[in-house]
């Protein structure tokens, strides 16, 4: 990046790459991580991993295969929107299984190859796990598929360890009717949210200090703002930093201040306005109208509450006086007459 040595930093901050030395484990980090290691031991079945995008599921399942002991071979699918077939060939690529003996097989074949090496894996003392990316793209036959491998097994132990991640519509998916099957076979689940407000610094800091930086480069004002335009959202906090790091460049300032993060966010995200209930929070936005359509029926019910009041009030108290309230005629307003003189 331009702005690498103005700053003295080593590499690019906010590299929208995952890059595993860059994660910030927050406590539901930390918890998403743990929920893996935990299905990759589990001795089979479907783990799930989800959250909005951007939300860092790819970095945290960068992570886990940095953590992965030696023992454990894994296969990894970025595209899943394949063909059941196509499917079965790529699992077969990822495991290292030479092209020539699954080429052109059927997919009864496919399973048998996969379940031929997931037996060898065994005899050696290794283990399998396939993870899943973007799993919120596999069809429902794919998903059945997958419930079957996870159905290889020794007398004693499942060969195949499952992990899928994707977007919150994935959990829908695995609940709907037809995979009653394959939801009970999900030993862990996890959500990833946006980052709270109470975060940011820490991450944003974090990602400066892995970079090299020897303080931190955003002023408390700035680091809100991004906090607002962003709504907490990680992939969206690393583009604004990163142009804002580039705006502080091109004005010689040794810091970002509210004003660069400002139009930082209005150049990444399109827009000169600024949303107080952030990004990718549809929730808030809901919760907002909602209140607004509470407001209005309290205020009706006010208005009505006093006009009908006031109608009880003088059917009360005229007569009291003396006056008479003669029937309203309908649909004409309420009229009072005061006793003549002599009059009882």
């Amino acid at each position: 990046m331009i702005y690498e040595d103005f700053f003295g930093l080593e590499r690019p901050p906010f590299s929208l790459s995952p890059d595993p030395r860059s994660l910030y484990l927050t406590e539901q980090h930390r918890e998403a991580l743990a929920h893996l290691l935990y299905g990759v031991q589990g001795g089979g079945g479907f783990v799930l991993l989800t959250g909005e995008i951007g939300t860092g599921k790819t970095t945290v399942c960068r992570s886990l295969l940095e953590q992965l002991p030696g023992k454990v071979d894994v296969a990894l699918l970025l595209n899943p929107k394949l063909s059941i077939t196509e499917l079965l060939q790529s699992i077969c690529a990822e495991f290292g299984i030479p092209s020539r003996i699954f080429e052109g097989a059927n997919r009864r074949r496919l399973v048998a190859i996969i379940y031929k090496y997931l037996l060898r894996l065994h005899s050696q003392g290794r283990s399998a796990v396939l993870i899943v990316d973007e799993a919120q793209n596999l069809s429902r036959d794919a998903l059945e598929y997958l419930r079957l491998l996870t159905n290889l097994e020794t007398s004693d132990k499942k060969l195949l360890q499952i992990i899928l991640i994707g977007q919150p519509e994935l959990k829908a998916v695995v609940n709907s009717p037809g995979l009653e099957q394959m939801a009970q076979r999900i030993t862990a689940r996890f959500h990833l949210r946006s980052l709270a407000k109470s975060e940011m610094p820490g991450y944003i800091g974090h990602r400066l200090n892995v970079a090299g930086a020897g303080q931190m480069l955003f002023d408390d004002a700035a680091v809100n703002e991004v906090w607002r335009f962003s709504g907490g959202t990680p992939r969206l906090i690393n583009s604004i930093c990163d142009r804002a790091l580039l705006g502080a460049y091109v004005n010689k300032a040794p810091v970002v201040s509210k004003e660069i993060a400002q139009k930082a966010a209005t150049e990444v995200l399109g827009t000169e306005e600024i949303s107080f209930l952030g990004q990718d929070n549809k929730w808030r936005y809901a919760l907002f109208a909602l209140l607004l359509l509470c407001a209005g029926f309290v205020l009706a019910y006010v208005v009505i509450s006093f006009y009908t009041g006031i109608w009880q009030y003088s059917a009360l108290v005229l007569p009291i006086l003396g006056a008479k309230q003669p029937r309203r005629p309908h649909g004409t307003a309420p009229r009072y007459c005061l006793p003549r003189s002599g009059e009882g």
